[in-house]
């Protein structure tokens, strides 16, 4: 079930992911979601939120129970 909007995200995600996080969670989950349906549709929501949450941890980093931009992302 790809994500429409930010809004759509689960409640965990929206509370705790700065808006900019949750737009990287988004896109890759969405992105995974398309990817990787057809060769394991049984996974494909663990997947893609596995995959999702790679990205953000790409650009972000979780101090102190918040989560902050990295100072050197990856681009």
């Amino acid at each position: 079930m790809p994500y429409a909007s930010n809004d759509d995200l689960p409640d965990a995600i929206r509370r705790h992911l700065p808006a900019h996080a949750q737009d990287i969670y988004r896109a890759a989950f969405n992105s995974a979601w398309s990817s990787y349906g057809a060769r394991e549709p049984w996974r494909r929501e663990e997947i893609a939120h596995r995959v999702a949450w790679a990205a953000v941890k790409r650009r972000y980093r979780k101090a102190d129970g918040d989560w902050f931009p990295t100072e050197f992302s990856v681009k």
